[in-house]
């Protein structure tokens, strides 16, 4: 019920921002999803993070911001209702990644069972917000003049909505919710990349250093895994390395 909450939480509030908010707006706020799923994690399943850690999540949330606002020509505007609301929703979402993973390894359950589950009980939330606000009504007599338009598109929303919920689950169940929250976050980035290939735009270096800015996030955030096979030499030992090679150069000239 929790997650369900969360998951109806997460989609209202940041839907509903969307009136408030411009889209440069959004994007700052949805890039810098990251830090707070990192705090998410701290309260809720007790993880620790290092300083490699949260470098690379603000190297990814920086580069992230600067590479998606290289496609807009429009200045942030911060309302303060979407801000609140906006910021309300990036709570749900640090949350419930942390919860569903939580949930997960303590009952051993499927993507399948979360995504019934928690939708389920969803639509049981949403449906009593909508006869308590008296919205059922309008929204079925809008549906039945545009039919198609509705409820086609719905069904395929539903499909690939489901397909892509799976993904996220098995990313969240497999590597934990940070990794999952970087990959759907670092998806912006490569729509913008993709959008070179289908559409004709301008470009500009500010791609360049922003996707120079999220490689570095990716490569702390690899090290940071891996640090006991990436072992880089320290500068004393560059130091006695140049110093021993200097000695054997002076002692071979010598001889």
């Amino acid at each position: 019920m929790l997650i369900a909450l969360l998951t109806v939480g997460t989609m209202g509030l940041s839907n509903t921002s969307l009136g408030y908010l411009n889209y440069p707006t959004q994007v700052i706020f949805k890039c810098c999803k990251l830090l707070p799923v990192m705090i998410g994690g701290v309260f809720i399943q007790g993880k620790r993070y290092n300083v490699t850690d949260v470098s690379a999540a603000l190297c990814m949330s920086l580069g992230l911001i600067w590479f998606t606002l290289a496609d807009s020509k429009v200045a942030p505007n911060f309302n303060v209702t979407g801000v609140i609301l906006i910021s309300l929703a990036l709570c749900a979402d640090a949350a419930i990644g942390n919860v569903q993973e939580k949930a997960m390894k303590l009952h051993n359950g499927s993507n399948s069972e979360m995504v019934l589950y928690s939708y389920s009980i969803g639509f049981i939330y949403i449906l009593v917000g909508l006869a308590l606000t008296g919205g059922i009504t309008p929204a079925i007599a809008f549906c039945s003049l545009y039919p198609l338009q509705t409820y086609g598109y719905a069904f395929l929303f539903s499909i690939t909505g489901y397909f892509g919920i799976s993904f996220v689950l098995a990313l969240i169940k497999l590597f934990g919710a940070l990794i999952a929250v970087t990959v759907t976050t670092g998806r912006k980035a490569m729509t913008i990349v993709l959008s070179f290939f289908f559409f004709t735009k301008p470009f500009t270096f500010q791609y360049v250093w922003s996707g120079l800015l999220v490689v570095l996030g990716i490569f702390l955030n690899v090290y940071s895994k891996n640090r006991d096979k990436m072992k880089f030499p320290s500068i004393s030992n560059l130091c006695c390395k140049m110093k021993f090679s200097s000695k054997t150069k002076t002692f071979s000239e010598d001889v």
